[in-house]
């Protein structure tokens, strides 16, 4: 089940590499939630049955799923360690450990992998060319349309978030509407 009823998923399966690791990228994570997908997440919840309230907070400016407790997603089942709305869940979980930053001077997104030892699934990407790109095309399509769809705040903040750990493994020019978007928040701060 993805999106819509029987539409391709959003991403190759990892679970084979993810449910073996100890290293749990859903813990503080905090992805991004823009109004599209936090409907999408929420009908999702309601035609699987999942009762899960009040599944959102807000900080700096951006909105995310809420963590548990001890830190963890609020999606992430305790039991399987696999998150319960994986068909529909944030697009920089789709995307990892493909990560983004943008370089304002230069007019470009530059497209991050993460270190095997911070993401297991990053060193098989890694080592095996053909599935990094195919993984890097998904990502894109996911990060460009998050950056897209965030106003120019919840961007900014998301952006000053330090992503350790990582090394650029291309880049591209980034659409004159979020150049623009991100340079009209840019002359606020100044001012």
């Amino acid at each position: 089940m993805s999106e819509k009823m029987g539409e391709q998923p959003r991403q190759a399966n990892f679970f084979n590499i993810c449910e073996n690791c100890s290293v749990s990228c859903c813990v503080r994570a905090r992805p991004p939630i823009t109004p599209k997908r936090k409907t999408i997440i929420e009908n999702y919840l309601k035609a699987t049955g999942l009762a899960i309230e009040n599944a959102f907070e807000e900080k700096n400016t951006y909105l995310f799923p809420r963590e548990t407790e001890g830190n963890q997603c609020i999606f992430l089942d305790k039991t399987t360690k696999k998150c319960q709305i994986h068909p529909v869940k944030p697009e920089t979980c789709v995307a990892g450990p493909i990560t983004f930053d943008i370089n304002l001077k230069k007019g470009e997104v530059e497209w991050l992998l993460k270190t095997e030892k911070i993401c297991p699934l990053a060193g098989v990407l890694y080592k095996n060319k053909w599935k990094l790109q195919s993984h890097l095309e998904s990502a894109r399509k996911e990060l460009l349309k998050l950056v897209n769809d965030l106003d120019a705040e919840a961007l900014r903040a998301i952006l000053k978030i330090e992503e350790p750990e990582t090394f650029k493994i291309r880049e591209d020019n980034l659409s004159p509407e979020v150049l623009a978007k991100l340079n009209s928040v840019a002359k606020k701060d100044q001012l």
